[in-house]
């Protein structure tokens, strides 16, 4: 019997061992296609209360089909700290990138928004459930028991006034105050809670959105004296709080 370390598969119900479950879509197509694996073969499931469980499949067609075994894995512990990342949708597939390497990073939701500035164009269903796909591969193969969830895209104003349910909010401006960003975090990042990391689009906030920004209580943050892409300004920022926050 083989085991392919990468497969692992999210499965929407709780199972128990001795459970036969059924996997469709892009997951059946990577079993059956892209990994090949065979009947008798090995796979981990994760199910909607975060458990791992091994598997063994029955059957590799267009429906795959697996019998849950025992209990590998319990669920991850929560941190202390969520951290949320409401992104400016960039233009190409750009946000595709941000959207697997954050979740590696542990983001629990994106909120990708419109801002001002936005070279992004709309985003609709497809995109959309592309970016939730992204995320539930990048879960997957990072060995996350939790995919974060992909939210509706809303303009800028309305995500201001969604400030008020989070703990604290950052909000990432090359024009804010150059201090230095782990003394600025120092002040600002709580031990616990939830925590809103704000990213602006290509061409960066104006002042008046880091005005408004600012008077609904985010804080502004220095990211250094480079001006970052708005990808990598994500990623920079996450990491930086990971580091602080483990």
């Amino acid at each position: 019997m083989r085991s392919v370390r990468s497969s692992r598969f999210f499965i929407e119900d709780a199972v128990a061992p001795g459970a036969t479950v059924e996997i469709t879509g892009g997951d059946a197509h990577k079993i059956a296609r892209v990994l090949r694996l065979r009947e008798g073969d090995a796979i981990a499931l994760i199910d909607s209360a975060g458990r791992t469980y091994s598997a063994t499949l029955l059957d590799c067609g267009r429906i795959v089909r697996a019998e849950v075994q025992s209990e590998i894995g319990r669920p991850e512990r929560a941190p202390a700290l969520r951290v949320h990342l409401a992104q400016a949708v960039p233009k190409g597939s750009r946000m595709d990138f941000v959207i697997e390497k954050a979740t590696e990073l542990g983001v629990a939701t994106f909120q990708p928004f419109f801002s001002e500035r936005s070279v992004g164009g709309n985003a609709g269903d497809a995109k959309l459930s592309r970016w939730q796909r992204l995320a539930r591969a990048a879960a997957q193969q990072c060995g996350r028991s939790e995919v974060p969830h992909v939210e509706q895209p809303v303009a800028f104003d309305d995500l201001v006034q969604r400030f008020s349910g989070f703990d604290a909010v950052l909000f990432a401006w090359e024009l804010a105050e150059p201090e230095p960003l782990m003394e600025r975090l120092a002040e600002t990042l709580p031990s616990a809670g939830t925590t809103l990391v704000v990213v602006g689009p290509e061409g960066g906030f104006s002042h008046a959105e880091a005005e408004k920004a600012a008077a609904e209580g985010a804080k502004l943050l220095w990211l250094g004296p480079r001006v970052l892409r708005t990808d990598t300004a994500a990623l920079v920022l996450l990491a930086v709080i990971g580091a602080i926050s483990s």
